[in-house]
């Protein structure tokens, strides 16, 4: 038999949707901005098979609702351009706003995939994940002796998407989906001792935040007295961990302490905290000057390059505020930070609401994945990046998507000449 067809019989849509799956959620922490590639890639290759007609558009209330949210954020940069007479300069920097558009074309593809299927895939990945971020954690730390940064190349992007890799193995560990949950438990705890070693103290915060909420989710399972055993081992691992990182965390909070006294005692802006502080200054400034439509996409480098010189003597740059709220302000101003909020509170609200109807494990499953998601990027993004960096952008995209069509969602086969047939007892969704 040729070995071309053999590999085309082999590469179903369903199939390919498996791969594609594994990438998405194993490479945020390990490989970085393969995620990135692997997503858009995806994204451009379902609008050709949704122009061919080989897929269909699989538009669900929710996944509207989200959608609704997403283009109304990219609308309000693009006017904010346009009332600044800024949009032909600003037309590269809207290239990373595709990812975002891309959530109708990659959910309409991913929902062919079987639910069972895609929740072990992301559990499963983020397993791997986990443990991979680990061992690079602790070669960058001990041996290089640098911040944990993975293969993001940021300790706080690092961070971020590792800490939703956690929450992944910490959901399929309690929710009963997997009976793996020793070795689920045990890749969340490698996770979590990778992100103290990445130095990042929100999502330090954002870590017993989301666990939590993962706890509390599928508490249903579990007797009262069981509930409080899983807090009280939580605990336990959390010192365990606090332990075998002390000195980072030790390091971090002597870094904040001094900051905090050299920016009280002596107006002393040059710090890490210091820095934040004047750029937050700076972006209300800004933000006051065009509330409405903010300044425009580009302009926040020049803003806070000129106001770092002007007002605190420094001669720093940076692309963002630091705090993506702020940053969507001085950008796009009220629109642009209304939209970016809309974006969490559509994605938690579908969320909340099937917590409330349903009991389907995957369902709720999917329901956990959004709000750990929501709870990780706006912990992180109130003193960092919430929108604006490719890994983030491709990794809230991934768990968007997967999340809404896990708990809302429904299956759909492809059409045209790649479809398959349904397997046995399977079937669509109403």
């Amino acid at each position: 038999m040729n070995p071309f067809t053999t590999l085309r019989r082999h590469l179903t849509p369903a199939q390919i949707n498996i791969y594609f799956s594994i990438v998405c959620f194993f490479s945020p922490p390990v490989l970085g901005s393969l995620v990135s590639i692997a997503f858009n890639a995806g994204g451009v290759w379902s609008a050709m098979l949704l122009a061919a007609k080989r897929r269909r558009f699989n538009i669900d209330r929710p996944m509207l609702a989200l959608t609704v949210a997403i283009y109304a954020y990219c609308a309000a940069m693009f006017v904010a351009s346009i009332v600044n007479g800024t949009l032909a300069a600003d037309l590269r920097l809207f290239l990373p706003l595709i990812t975002l558009l891309f959530f109708p074309v990659s959910y309409s593809t991913w929902s062919i995939t079987e639910k069972i299927t895609l929740v072990r895939i992301a559990i499963s990945a983020s397993c791997a994940a986990c443990l991979g971020a680990l061992a690079i954690a602790v070669v960058q730390y001990h041996w290089l002796g640098t911040r944990a940064e993975g293969g993001a190349g940021n300790a706080i992007v690092f961070a971020t998407v590792t800490c939703l890799a956690v929450m992944l193995c910490l959901a399929g560990a309690l929710s009963g989906i997997e009976k793996r949950w020793k070795l689920l438990v045990l890749a969340a705890m490698a996770g979590a001792l990778a992100i103290v070693y990445s130095a990042s103290r929100m999502i330090w915060v954002a870590v017993p935040i989301a666990g939590i909420v993962v706890l509390l989710i599928n508490r249903r399972r579990f007797t009262s007295a069981s509930v409080a055993r899983f807090a009280a081992i939580g605990v336990l691992v959390a010192l365990v961990i606090a332990a075998i990182g002390s000195r980072v965390i030790l390091d971090r909070t002597d870094f904040l302490v001094s900051d905090w006294d050299a920016l009280n005692a002596n107006g002393d802006h040059s710090t890490a905290l210091g820095l934040r502080v004047a750029m937050w200054e700076m972006g209300f400034s800004a933000f006051r000057e065009m509330p409405i439509f903010g300044h425009g996409i580009s302009a926040s480098r020049a803003l806070m390059k000129q106001g770092f010189q002007d007002q605190f003597g420094l001669n720093q740059g940076f692309s963002h505020f630091h705090n993506g709220f702020l940053t969507a302000l001085v950008e796009a101003g009220l629109l642009g930070a209304l939209a970016l909020a809309s974006i969490f509170v559509v994605a938690a609200w579908n969320a909340a609401r099937t917590l409330r109807v349903s009991a389907n494990p995957i369902e709720r499953f999917g329901a956990t994945m959004i709000l750990v998601t929501v709870i990780t990027y706006l912990t992180g993004g109130m003193t960092g990046i919430l929108i604006g960096h490719d890994i983030l952008d491709a990794t809230l995209m991934v768990f968007l998507i997967t999340g809404t069509y896990l708990a809302s969602g429904r299956t759909v086969a492809p059409t045209g000449k790649s479809a398959p047939a349904l397997a046995q007892g399977a079937s669509p969704r109403p």
